[in-house]
């Protein structure tokens, strides 16, 4: 009952209208920023984070500010991803994989709206969450060492092999590109310089934004200027610019599958949207079967992981305002804001600042509304995009993706990096080596080996300790039947086919 009363305060907090304006402002700004490629809801709050505290906001309004461009960033993600095949930011990775597709069948508007519903769903169904469970989640996520959080990185791993079905090396092979990739650079444990040449461009390791934008935008863009040579059709937009009740029913339990997953891995910190919106997209390849059609089209692999990126995104404010520990990079910066008010997230904000906590979760279910409101009527002028001749749209997506590049370091050094990153995704494309789990590799290298090295150094070297409690059991066991049965599954579809041809015959 108390929750419900402190919930109500928080409404009444959010809905003044200096805070309203705030949150349509900030959902706006947030999607607009999520579908520029490779700037993501980071660099979004972070470049509003002094602005909010130069304007003198009151530590509320701005967190609300904040909170709302996170969310909006998560939405507008998707929209570079599914018309261009240019994820936004890491979580929308997966999106692309069937999104983009759709929009080459002349379903871009479709697979946007359906997105954008899915991403209303994960959010209200998170938020709902924060407010019911965040005391008992937060205590959960404490039960997660470095033990446990290597065993959910080789689960995550596991889930890649699947991403490519008869052809799991090729998905292999891109993850180990990916890994290797992310050891580039200065070790945080030793202090030496690892694989980079004597360069001092590569003293801090290879951006994200350079991988993300060389293997997908760049090699796009030679992708698109092959076919144009051809004179092949790029996309043509054709058909419904939103979606209809049967493709709602067709994706609603997965929807609310990939939510409530997408919830309780954002709750992990640290795990992060990339995580939960390749293990939902995995549960729901397998969940399909021979029924699905992954990786051509099928509208529940746009739904599944725009549900659970948000969702994520909603539930790595539990860990931020129980624990103190960010859940996400972007709830990072978000802590850092906090520091500017000299406040202090953690379990004694709940009561000491219950007006901060809980106008900040009422103005995500706020957020939340305006954001649904915002994609859903402005799907038409985003699949206006295809409609822009190659002459026009491959210099534009070039433009973009330099000034992103370029942003981060200034230096030239990061755009021919780009460039070459751009010819090796080209041709590992035409090879048929899918980019998602390079990307993802790349993600959660880092990740995976900290974690590793401060599991061992407890135990001074000894193995046992990734194999001690329940949690690395489970996640081990996992990880070996995502590796295991689809194979197996293959092979006896493969018998069971041979048999009926021998039978017939």
């Amino acid at each position: 009952m108390d929750t419900l009363q402190y919930l109500w305060s928080g409404f009444g907090v959010a809905l003044t209208p200096s805070n309203l304006m705030v949150a349509a402002l900030g959902a706006f700004i947030g999607t607009v920023v999520g579908m520029l490629p490779g700037l993501g809801p980071i660099n979004g709050v972070a470049i509003l984070m002094p602005l909010a505290f130069a304007l003198k906001l009151p530590p509320e309004t701005a967190l609300i500010l904040l909170a709302a461009v996170y969310m909006g960033c998560e939405y507008g993600g998707r929209i570079s991803s599914i018309l261009l095949n240019v994820p936004g930011d890491a979580g929308a990775i997966m999106t692309a994989l069937d999104g983009y597709p759709m929009a080459r069948k002349g379903l871009g508007g479709v697979a946007l709206s359906i997105s954008a519903w899915s991403s209303f769903i994960g959010s209200l169904v998170a938020t709902a969450g924060i407010v019911l469970f965040a005391p008992l989640l937060a205590r959960w996520a404490l039960a997660f060492g470095p033990a446990e959080y290597f065993a959910l990185m080789c689960f995550a791993f596991a889930c890649i092999t699947g991403l490519m079905g008869d052809a799991p090396m090729k998905a292999v092979l891109a993850a180990v590109i990916g890994l290797s990739l992310s050891t580039v650079g200065l070790d945080s444990n030793s202090g030496v310089y690892r694989f980079t040449g004597d360069s001092v461009h590569l003293s801090d390791g290879i951006q994200f934004i350079v991988v993300v934008i060389g293997v997908f935008s760049v090699s796009e863009i030679l992708l698109m200027l092959e076919q144009h040579h051809r004179n092949e059709g790029i996309i043509q937009v054709t058909g419904r610019s939103l979606f209809n009740l049967k493709e709602v029913a067709q994706t609603w339990w997965s929807t609310l599958r990939s939510s409530v997953v997408g919830f309780v891995v954002g709750v992990l910190p640290g795990a992060g949207a990339t995580i939960a919106s390749a293990m939902t997209y995995s549960m729901e390849k397998r969940l399909a079967g021979e029924d699905g059609r992954f990786g051509e089209g099928d509208i529940r692999g746009v739904a599944a992981p725009e549900a659970a990126n948000n969702a994520s995104a909603a539930g790595s404010f539990v860990p931020m305002l129980t624990l103190g520990v960010p859940g996400s990079g972007t709830t990072a910066v978000m802590v850092g804001a906090l520091s500017l008010y000299n406040i202090t997230p953690g379990p004694a904000l709940f009561t000491q600042n219950p007006t901060l906590v809980w106008g900040l979760i009422a103005s995500l279910f706020i957020a939340n509304v305006m954001l649904l409101f915002i994609n859903i009527p402005l799907v038409g002028v985003f699949t206006r995009v295809l409609r822009l001749p190659n002459w026009m749209l491959v210099p534009g997506i070039l433009a973009v993706s330099a000034v992103g590049v370029y942003s981060v370091h200034a230096t030239t050094f990061d755009l021919l990096l780009m460039a070459g990153f751009g010819v090796a995704g080209y041709l590992l494309r035409k090879r048929g080596v899918p980019m998602a789990p390079l990307i993802l590799g790349f993600v959660l290298g880092d990740m995976m080996e900290q974690n590793l090295r401060r599991a061992l150094s407890i135990t001074n070297g000894e193995l046992g300790i990734l194999v001690e409690s329940p949690i690395s059991i489970s996640l081990w066991v996992g990880a070996a039947a995502m590796v295991s049965v689809p194979p197996l599954l293959r092979l006896l579809a493969r018998k069971k086919r041979g048999a009926g041809v021998a039978a017939v015959a």
